[in-house]
This record gives C-alpha cells, sequence and structure tokens, in this order.
C-alpha cells in the first residue's frame, strides 16, 4: 500500500510538471526592436531596444524566474546550469505583469538597469546590429525560444507574421505592433483604402489617363487597318471590273465576259465606228435612190371588196 502511494505522488509530480514544462512552451518571443529612436518609451521617457513575449495559449502563465539573454556562448553544452544562469537576467518576482493572461503580451526593455523597475533588464543591444535573443526556463538549461535578428533601421521591428507563427518579417516603422498582436485585421471598403493609399488623388489620374489613351490608340489601329483593307479591297474590285471578272456565288473568282467582245473595245474608238457605220448606211440610201432601185408607184389605189355574212336574211 505504501508503495502505491509513493507510485501514485511520483506520477502526480512528474504530470505536474509536465503541465508546467508545456505551458512554458506557449510562451513565445513575437516581436524585437532593437534600434529605438523614436519608438515606444519606457516610464522614463528614454528609448531603450525592446523584447515582446506572447502567450500564445489561452490558459494563464507565470514567467517569473525564466531567463532572458543576448550571450550566445550559453549555447555552450559545456556549461553547467549556475555557470549558464550568470550569463542572463532573470525575469523577477512580485510584478503581477509576469502572470500572463491567455493571447497576452508583455514588453521587457534591454540594454537598461534592473533597478529602473522589473521590466528593465541589463542584457546588451548594440542599435541596428543583428541580434541573438533567447528565453530560458527557470532550470536555465531548458531553451524555451530563441530568433536571430537581422540588422533593422531605426524604429523598425523584426516580428512574427502572427502570433507564435513560425515566419519572422521586418516591419515597417508605422507597422510595428509593441504590446498587442502582430496581425492586425483590417476591414474597409475600397474607397476607404483608395483614399488611404492615394489621399491626393495622383494615381487614380494617372490610371484613368491611361485607360483613355489606351483606348484612343487601340482605335486608331483599328481603324488605320480597317481603312488599309477598305481601299485594298475597292482597288482589287476595279480592277476585277476591268478585267472582266465577276464574284460567283462560291466566292470563287469566275471569268466571265460582261458584253460582246467589242466591248473591251476602247469607247473612243468604238464611238468613231458607230459613226462610220451611220455614215456608210445613209450614204447606200442615198445611192439607191439615185439609181431609182426602189419600187416605183402607179398612184392607182385597188380596193377589193371583202364579203360578210353579218346581213344575210335570215
Amino acid at each position: 500500500m505504501r508503495k502505491l502511494g509513493i507510485l501514485l505522488c511520483g506520477m502526480l509530480m512528474t504530470s505536474t510538471s509536465m503541465m508546467f514544462a508545456q505551458g512554458a512552451k506557449n510562451i513565445k518571443i513575437n516581436e524585437v526592436l532593437t534600434n529605438n529612436t523614436a519608438s515606444l518609451q519606457d516610464e522614463f521617457g528614454e528609448h531603450l531596444p525592446w523584447v515582446e513575449l506572447a502567450n500564445t495559449s489561452f490558459s494563464t502563465y507565470n514567467i517569473r524566474g525564466m531567463f532572458i539573454t543576448t550571450d550566445r556562448s550559453v549555447l555552450n553544452a559545456s556549461l553547467s546550469a549556475p555557470q549558464r544562469i550568470a550569463k542572463m537576467q532573470i525575469i523577477p518576482n512580485g510584478d503581477e505583469r509576469t502572470i500572463m493572461a491567455g493571447r497576452d503580451h508583455l514588453l521587457l526593455f534591454l540594454n537598461s538597469n534592473p533597478a529602473k523597475g522589473a521590466m528593465h533588464f541589463a542584457s546588451k543591444v548594440e542599435n541596428g546590429k543583428p541580434l541573438w535573443i533567447a528565453l530560458y526556463d527557470g532550470n536555465g538549461v531548458d531553451l524555451i525560444d530563441s530568433i536571430s535578428v537581422p540588422s533593422l533601421g531605426e524604429n523598425k521591428s523584426y516580428a512574427r507574421i502572427k502570433d507564435g507563427e513560425m515566419k519572422w518579417d521586418v516591419k515597417a516603422v508605422e507597422a510595428v505592433t509593441p504590446g498587442i498582436g502582430n496581425y492586425i485585421e483590417i476591414n474597409e471598403t475600397k474607397i476607404a483604402r483608395l483614399k488611404r493609399d492615394d489621399p491626393h488623388g495622383f494615381g487614380i489620374t494617372v490610371l484613368s489617363m491611361g485607360i483613355v489613351f489606351s483606348c484612343l490608340a487601340l482605335l486608331f489601329v483599328f481603324f488605320s487597318l480597317l481603312g488599309k483593307y477598305m481601299a485594298r479591297k475597292e482597288k482589287s474590285d476595279r480592277e476585277s471590273r476591268e478585267a472582266g471578272w465577276v464574284k460567283t456565288s462560291k466566292t470563287k473568282a469566275a471569268r466571265m465576259p460582261i458584253e460582246a467582245k467589242d466591248s473591251k473595245i476602247p469607247p473612243s474608238k468604238k464611238k468613231k465606228e458607230d459613226d462610220d457605220v451611220y455614215l456608210a448606211v445613209i450614204a447606200m440610201a442615198l445611192k439607191e435612190y439615185q439609181d431609182n432601185l426602189h419600187d416605183e408607184e402607179s398612184g392607182i389605189i385597188t380596193i377589193r371588196p371583202h364579203h360578210t355574212m353579218w346581213n344575210n336574211d335570215l
């Protein structure tokens, strides 16, 4: 019975430690700003580098006793726990802000003096230079989270795309989000977005003019090609008419005489030949008259009766 009690106690302690370890893994380094010249100020009005921690779970967890460090030498596996802890800054007890509710965020100031407050740490940061920063569990052995921060411009931050996600990105000055979620969904109308992106209307003006001139250019090309096509078609039809060609119903060209062969004679020459024919006919008529070849009439009219039966007696 005693052995069973010891076993149950051991299992309870193991499950409890696993639960706390799992809770610690939900605490993530969420956003880092290394070159602070005009961004967030501490309670003394100073611009200090800062790191944001986020509780990615929906349960509350107290981060007191955890360690923050920017000294990469703590990764040396040969260091003992006390040696490693000596290179870190402990998150102190006694401040209610260390009790992080679900989906909560907490800011820690670096390059500062711990005497200024519980959220101030002496971890070294060189403004604008690459930085490695890590969060260790209270035993000084388990690495909870770490990130290598690239060189950043003034007041820009290096942050996860969304809280707890693996992807990171450099955020512009106006997109830095200390103390709140990294991803902010904004629902706005297209008109409101257009006013925000193009407050003076230059973009929409250039776009409108571009569309108008593009349409005019297309119309110019279209009518130019159409004019050339119609001119070529008219020339082809004229040549076909002059050559005596017509289009059949099957859209095939077939050579067909429009008039007699004489129709191919030029108009001036044809008119001259017609005049010659008329003169010849008149000359022949005059010749016959002079030669008395026409019929001679006696001048006597002979009337022969034609009998009908319309007046016979019935």
